[in-house]
């Protein structure tokens, strides 16, 4: 590293520190409550709306906008925008709205002008790459075979009835070892069938998306942690999928690493199999002990109690008395838990050659489609099968780009995709699952933020 560059980062990082701004993107506030109270998709949007001068409405650009008579109506379902509102939900409407309706529609609710610039680098220029491609997209998925999207649902509802089948037989039996196989099976099931399911949260209302609860995490703070915090801005500070995990993972780069970020790995196989269960404790302690579990708003939904229902169908469906059958389930729950964050962790997003806050930008003020080539690596070796596609996070590029289709869509996306990032020079890069696991690691050791030019393969 050349000293002028050794000097632009030691000088990004003490502004950053002063002015409490993103290192990456100086412009910007830092989020406020990042690191305060639970962590939870509640404190993540109440400390969105703080920054995002929507004023208690929807922000879109610079412009704000009352979508409250829309609710009931929107397409997507009420969720979308009843989580959202208060806040700027620009890349949310870029990037879910492929057609051009939602854009020719938004107008109908115009208030006023934004007060304030948005606290986000990311641009949508109309001649740039994200909008370009979106508007080639657009016209290609009109060509795709619709029962190519029958596909997704047979491997999805496969799952869920290859859980059902191997958590009944793990109750049935007292021998040790076909319990123990019956239940890996049942956790590798659990796990696959929570990544599959997670292809129906980020699009509208379905009753697959149910399938996600039966690992006692909500559907319903995913959308706002996944689908809203982490694809929205990837590998940033506003990313609470990589910041969730701090204090005891660092995929961030600091200098003042504690003692035992060189222990990641272990610390990885430690949390991994409780993260499920543990996640389910947090949230029922926010609403006890936060919001009040007996208010309107304590976050308690009827959908929270549906990962209940497999530990129900193992006792009704064996002959096991009730104390095996808990047992067994959370046996299955931790091994689901442990094999889905393996997945996450080691899938398309922490790598030395990935952006990270902290490292150089080429511009602050970036194509939100060229950010997420930047925060994401895709594997070739995991895209040849749309069951690994499925299970495993495939097709990841373009699911950052385009995350409401259908996986079974992605695939036929290529010829143009490629043939953008060529004229734009995007830096859509592959490589190998055991590259990506290695690099995880690596990402866990480093204190030094990179350069442009480190990350380029």
């Amino acid at each position: 590293m050349a000293p002028k560059d050794a000097d632009y980062l030691e000088i990004a990082h003490q502004r950053a520190i002063e002015k409490k701004t993103h290192v990456s993107f100086p412009q910007l506030k830092y989020p406020s409550l990042r690191d305060e109270g639970f962590r939870d998709y509640k404190q993540w949007l109440l400390g969105k709306s703080m920054d995002d001068g929507a004023e208690g409405l929807w922000r879109v650009h610079d412009s704000l906008y009352d979508l409250g008579q829309f609710v009931e109506s929107h397409p997507g379902g009420g969720e979308w925008l009843e989580l959202t509102k208060g806040t700027d939900i620009t890349e949310a409407f870029e990037c879910h709205h492929i057609a051009p309706i939602a854009e020719k529609l938004l107008p109908r609710f115009y208030v006023r002008d934004a007060k304030t610039p948005r606290n986000s680098p990311f641009t949508f220029k109309e001649d740039g790459f994200y909008r370009t491609l979106k508007n080639l997209v657009s016209e290609e998925i009109k060509k795709v075979p619709k029962d190519k999207l029958k596909c997704t649902n047979m491997i999805t509802d496969g799952l869920f009835v290859a859980l059902l089948i191997s958590s009944a037989l793990s109750c049935s039996t007292t021998n040790y070892w076909l319990v123990m196989g019956f239940s890996i099976v049942a956790s590798v099931s659990l796990a696959w069938l929570v990544v599959a399911a997670h292809n129906y949260i980020h699009r509208k209302a379905s009753w697959r998306m149910y399938y996600f609860n039966l690992s006692l995490w909500s559907y319903r703070e995913f959308r706002v942690t996944h689908a809203l915090s982490h694809h929205l801005y990837p590998n940033t500070l506003m990313d609470i999928e990589v910041s969730g995990f701090e204090p005891l993972i660092f995929w961030n780069p600091r200098k003042n690493m504690p003692f035992y970020a060189n222990l990641a790995i272990l610390l990885e196989f430690i949390i991994f199999p409780f993260l499920f269960i543990t996640n389910w404790i947090r949230r029922m302690l926010v609403a006890l002990l936060r919001d009040g579990l007996f208010t309107k708003h304590n976050g308690i939904y009827w959908h929270d109690l549906i990962g209940f229902s497999l530990p129900l169908w193992m006792y009704f469906a064996s002959n096991a008395n009730f104390y095996d059958v808990i047992t067994i389930w959370l046996g299955i729950l931790c091994g689901g838990s442990f094999v889905f964050f393996v997945i996450g962790a080691n899938a398309a997003h922490h790598h030395p050659k990935i952006f990270k806050d902290g490292d150089q930008v080429s511009d602050v003020t970036l194509d939100w489609g060229m950010h997420e080539l930047e925060a994401v690596m895709d594997r070739p070796n995991i895209n040849d099968s749309h069951f690994k596609v499925m299970t495993f996070f495939g097709h990841h590029s373009l699911h950052h780009l385009f995350p409401t289709l259908d996986h079974a869509l992605l695939e036929y996306l290529y010829p143009v995709f490629l043939k953008q990032c060529e004229k734009y020079k995007a830096n859509f890069r592959q490589m190998s699952q055991l590259e990506l696991f290695i690099g995880q690691l690596k990402m866990t050791l480093k204190t030094e933020p990179s350069l442009l030019s480190e990350r380029c393969l």
